[in-house]
Formats: structure tokens, C-alpha cells, sequence
């Protein structure tokens, strides 16, 4: 968690030296936030380079999201024991240097070891770069850092998927790792002679080794089963069986030795609080549901609809256009409205696109695909905003940077778990759908026309399998978008369960 250490300063900056150093503590930021995107996209140009399914290529996002969830409860800790800014450089050069492997990783085991390794190192730069900001900035200028951050954030996700799309299908896939190094670069130098000032006092502090290593057990042990469970057909494989006590059991014990020890690695009593605890689990199952669809729709757009990377992430990237615009929009009226009415507004709306999806056909153009993307960027910020603020107002002021500690883990958790679920069931039901579509076909008489237009037996056979496919597909996205609205619409229905908060919250050091 993060610790006092995280909040100590030896005094803002000002002038071209606050330029500056804001400047690199923004790039930072939005250099980790955009690799959660920009590879979603090019998750089909990887497989297909490196041999492997589809689905397989999505542990390419999950791998990174579920390491980033690992490292950022240990932030605040390692803020503590080697100082913001040390442990901010370091985080930096880690980071650049397992990007420049992952661009050089010749099999998918490399590159999602060095994916791991990515997301480890990078967790902590997110929250370390707000608390930096917090720190240069002087405090009357504390609203517009973290406007500054928060805008770094909103837009490195918007870029991602265009980015990613134009690099691997004008470059290679690999430069969407390799384009990290000279940020990096002018990030390490930068921090080095910009925020040396900024270090905070180090000292011993107690860590929950056990504690982390429950937690990592549990966590990669269900990550792993998820990610692997389509594959191997899930519980009729006793790896997947002897992997989900693994998780099972682990989980338990996690919890167990959580709540009685006296540093916990996190701070599970937070959950005592009915208002976070309500606001934690809608954001959950809404934050996952949304990030799930951000990975299903590129595929489907390419494997189904020939769409170019390029192509696929205008469509992607065109929610995120919608978001700044309403972003003001939203941080304005959780200061007057209650917020749990805008996060359920928020969150039914993206509902409502879920279900405007479901009428997507395999031969949508651009705009029918691209207008739900562009209608749900307006209740992204009803949805983010004022959640966080129920969920940290519903603590006391102590227990403020644990429980956005707990929160942003349970986040980026869900968005890892609830992709492999998507993937799962989007081609299971593709699957299920396959026997429908080829049930409706009347061979025979498709076959006589086809062989009357000069065809032969082999292309016939190639076109209607196509055809198949790519039906079959379009099927199963509907009914994904069915299970989402439903999955949405209980969420809504979860943070009516939060009382009013008594108090708002701002800006929080070391949340991530």
C-alpha cells in the first residue's frame, strides 16, 4: 500500500524545471497506459508470426494486465524501502528493457514471460508518476497535475489501438515494443536530473511475503486455467481441474491470512465499508465487461470482417474522442449530483451500446460498427469518475490510499479475468453457432450454381466454409453483446446497494 513515505516532498518546483519534470511524469504515464491498448489490435498479426491461435494471442493482454494487478499493492512498499523517485527510474528502465525483448521474442513463451515482466516493472509507474506530480506541483496547482495526469490517461488509450494498427501493418508487430525505448530514454534521464530533489526518506519497512506469495499463487493459477481452458477443453482436462483447487485453495488461504495479518500486502478490512465494498464490485464486473469487448471486437474485425489493424483501431479508438469531450462534463456533476445516479446512468448506457451491438451483421459497414464505440466514450466518465469517488468516500480518510490500492487491483484484475471469459465464450458460441448456420445451408443447390459460374468442387468448398465462419462468428459476437448488457445491467443494480457518501474525495496519492 502506499505509505507516507509516498506523500513526503522536499518542495515544488517552478518555471522551466516544473515544465519540464511535469512533462516527463506525463509521458510515463502515458507510455504504461498505452501498452494496455496497443496491442489489441495486433493480436492476430502476432499469432500468425509466432504460429498460434487466436485465442492464444490474447495472453499477450491478459499476461500484462494480471502482472501489472501483482506490482501495484507492492508501490507503496517499494516507495518506502528505495524512494519515489529511485524506485520511479528503476520501474522505468525495467520497463524499457523488457520491451525491448518482448520486440525481439521469437515464440509466444518469451514474449509473455517478457510481457510479465513488462507489467510488473510498469504497475508502479502509474501511481508513482501521480504521486510525483502531486509532489513538483505546488498545491494550488494540485488541481490542474492531476488534470494533466488524468488527460495522459484518457488519451493514451484512444492512440493505442491506432498506433498498434498502423505500426504492425506498416512496420512489423514488433515495433509496438521497440517504440517504448526512446521514451523511456528521455523518461530515466529526465527524472534523473529533474527529481532527485522530489526523493523521499527510506527506510526498513515489514513486507507480507507470505502474503505475496498466496496472492501470486491464486493469481496466476486462475489466469493460467482461464487461458488455457478453451484449449484444453476445460474440466474434462485435469490440468485445468488441479490448476482451479490450485486457485480455489490459494484463494482461501489468501483471504484467511489477509485479514489476520498485521501488514498485509492488502488491506482486505476496507470491505467492511458497504458503500466501497458495493462500488468495488460494480466496478468490477463494469470495468471488466467494458475491457473484455475492447479485446473481442478487434479480433472479430479481423478475423471475421478483413478489417486492417490500421482499420480495426479507427473503430476501437473513436469511444475515446467521445470520453475527453464528457470527461469535464462528468467531473463537474459529481460535485453536485449523487454519484451513485451517474454511475448507474454510466453504467447503463454502456449497456445500451452492449445491446446496439447485438445487431451487428457480418456485413456492417464502418459507421454501423464504429457509431456504438463512438456513443459509449459519452458514459465512460458518468461510470469511472464518480465510482471512484463513492468508493473512496465511503472510507475513512486513513484508509484512503489502501482502499485505492485494493481498488485499482481488483480493477485491472477484472479486466485480465473477464477477456479470457469473453474469448472463451465467444468461440464457444461460435462453435455452437457453426452447427446452426451449416443446418440452413442447402448444399445441393448452392453447390449446382456455384458449378454452373465455372467453379470447382475445391473453391466451393473453400467459399462456403468462409462463408460459415464468418456467419458463425458474427453470431456469437451477439450473443457476447447479450451477456454483456446483462452483466452491465446487475452492475447498475450493485451500486445502488452503496449508502450516500458523507464525504468527496480528491485526487489520491499513490492510486493507481
Amino acid at each position: 500500500m502506499a505509505s507516507a513515505a509516498l506523500a513526503q516532498q522536499r518542495g515544488p518546483l517552478s518555471g522551466t524545471k516544473l515544465v519540464i519534470a511535469g512533462f516527463i511524469c506525463a509521458l510515463s504515464n502515458f507510455m504504461v497506459v498505452l501498452d494496455t491498448t496497443i496491442a489489441n489490435v495486433s493480436v492476430p498479426h502476432i499469432a500468425s508470426a509466432l504460429a498460434t491461435s487466436a485465442s492464444q494471442g490474447t495472453w499477450v493482454i491478459t499476461s500484462y494486465a494480471v502482472a501489472e494487478a501483482i506490482s501495484v499493492p507492492l508501490t507503496g512498499w517499494l516507495a518506502g524501502r528505495f524512494g519515489t523517485v529511485r524506485t520511479f527510474v528503476f520501474g522505468m528502465i525495467g520497463f524499457g528493457i523488457f520491451s525491448v525483448l518482448c520486440g525481439l521474442s521469437t515464440s509466444l513463451g518469451m514474449l509473455l514471460a517478457c510481457r510479465i515482466g513488462q507489467g510488473l516493472c510498469g504497475g508502479p509507474i502509474m501511481p508513482l508518476s501521480q504521486t510525483l506530480l502531486l509532489s513538483i506541483f505546488p498545491r494550488k496547482q494540485h488541481a490542474q497535475a492531476m488534470g494533466l495526469w488524468a488527460m495522459t490517461t484518457v488519451v493514451a488509450p484512444i492512440l493505442g489501438p491506432i498506433l498498434g494498427g498502423h505500426i504492425s501493418d506498416g512496420w512489423s508487430w514488433h515495433w509496438i515494443f521497440f517504440i517504448n525505448v526512446p521514451v523511456v530514454a528521455i523518461c530515466v534521464g529526465g527524472a534523473i536530473m529533474m527529481l532527485k530533489g522530489s526523493e523521499t526518506p527510506t527506510q526498513k519497512l515489514p513486507i507480507d511475503r507470505v502474503g505475496l506469495g498466496l496472492m501470486i499463487l491464486w493469481i496466476a493459477a486462475l489466469q493460467i486455467m482461464l487461458d488455457l481452458g478453451y484449449e484444453r477443453d476445460w474440466f474434462s482436462d485435469s490440468t485445468i481441474v488441479m490448476l482451479a483447487i490450485i486457485a480455489f485453495v490459494g484463494f482461501l488461504v489468501f483471504l484467511v491470512w489477509e485479514l489476520t495479518e498485521a501488514n498485509p500486502i492488502v488491506d482486505l478490512t476496507v470491505f467492511r465499508h458497504r458503500g466501497f465494498a458495493a462500488a468495488v464490485a460494480a466496478l468490477f464486473f463494469g470495468f471488466g465487461t467494458f475491457f473484455a469487448s475492447a479485446v473481442v471486437i478487434p479480433q472479430w474485425l479481423q478475423l471475421s470482417l478483413d478489417y486492417t489493424a490500421t482499420d480495426a483501431g479507427y473503430v476501437m479508438a473513436v469511444t475515446g474522442m467521445s470520453a475527453v469531450v464528457m470527461s469535464p462534463v462528468a467531473a463537474k456533476l459529481t460535485e453536485k449530483v449523487d454519484p451513485r445516479l451517474l454511475v448507474c446512468f454510466g453504467i447503463l448506457w454502456l449497456g445500451a451500446m452492449a445491446l446496439l451491438r447485438t445487431q451487428w451483421t457480418s456485413g456492417a459497414g464502418f459507421w454501423s460498427l464504429a457509431l456504438p464505440q463512438l456513443l459509449q466514450g459519452i458514459g465512460l466518465p458518468f461510470f469511472f469518475v464518480p465510482v471512484t469517488t463513492l468508493a473512496l468516500g465511503s472510507v475513512r480518510p486513513e484508509e484512503t490510499a489502501s482502499a485505492a490500492g485494493v481498488m485499482n487491483f481488483l480493477r485491472t484484475m477484472s479486466g485480465a479475468i473477464m477477456a479470457s471469459i469473453a474469448i472463451t465464450f465467444w468461440r464457444d458460441s461460435a462453435r455452437t453457432a457453426r452447427d446452426g448456420v451449416v443446418g440452413s445451408l442447402h448444399p445441393e443447390q448452392a453447390e449446382q450454381a456455384l458449378l454452373g459460374q465455372g467453379m470447382s468442387l475445391d473453391q466451393i468448398r473453400l467459399l462456403v466454409e468462409g462463408l460459415v465462419n464468418r456467419e458463425s462468428l458474427a453470431i456469437a459476437m451477439n450473443h457476447t453483446f447479450e451477456v454483456a448488457a446483462l452483466i452491465f445491467a446487475v452492475s447498475a443494480l450493485i451500486i445502488w446497494l452503496a449508502p450516500k457518501p458523507k464525504r468527496m474525495t480528491g485526487p489520491v496519492v499513490g492510486a493507481h
